[in-house]
């Protein structure tokens, strides 16, 4: 498969030929979706806890005696229907991760490239450096080439220019090659890859 390159003034820079076994695969939703599931797991926090009824600070002893009064039976205040007691079957604290093959994140990677470059969503820059950082000038630039949404991957460095200008642009994210990812990938309108970039993702896929 071949991508046209371009610059960030718009002009033709060549083409490049990509690997059909990385942007050329039939997408599978399925594998996206288990991806998407695991990545967003991993970034739940899990921190949310609420006090049970041996949490509560209240009076353990019996609030009055088990037979004769009429009333249903109680042992402390702290139970859960007694305003100021714990709560029933609340959140704790815990881990929400859970485990995906490494081989089935690769794939589910591919697939996802093979998703933007099937719907002709993927911009190859031929770099994405810029003599000054100013966010006015690259958000023109980002016009021209009709980047509204974007995700944009660089080599394993990223141009410190380049970053700086473009972190105040709403939807528009920017990324080192070893931070890609299925979520922000298809988060995003437009895929932007540098020559760079695919350079490096063909090299870790081989």
């Amino acid at each position: 498969m071949k991508l046209d390159i371009t610059t960030l003034e718009g002009q033709s820079a060549g083409s490049v030929d990509v690997d059909d076994a990385i942007f050329g695969l039939e997408p599978r939703a399925d594998l996206i979706h288990r991806y998407v599931r695991w990545q967003l797991a991993r970034r739940q926090a899990g921190t949310h806890a609420s006090q049970g009824r041996s949490d509560v600070s209240r009076t353990r002893k019996k609030i009055y005696k088990q037979k004769g009064t009429g009333s249903a039976r109680h042992g402390a205040a702290s139970a859960p229907q007694f305003r100021g007691g714990g709560k029933a079957f609340g959140p704790v604290v815990r881990d929400h991760s859970h485990d995906l093959p490494k081989k089935v994140r690769a794939l589910a990677l591919r697939h996802a490239l093979s998703a933007k470059a099937k719907d002709g969503s993927i911009v190859v820059l031929d770099k994405a450096a810029v003599a000054e950082p100013k966010t006015k000038a690259l958000r023109g630039q980002f016009g021209k080439l009709g980047l509204i949404n974007a995700l944009v991957v660089d080599g394993s460095e990223l141009d410190a220019n380049f970053s700086l200008a473009a972190r105040n642009i709403p939807n528009v994210d920017v990324l080192p090659v070893q931070g890609i990812n299925v979520y922000d990938i298809i988060r995003r309108e437009k895929l932007v890859l540098t020559r760079a970039a695919v350079d490096a993702l063909e090299a870790r896929f081989k």
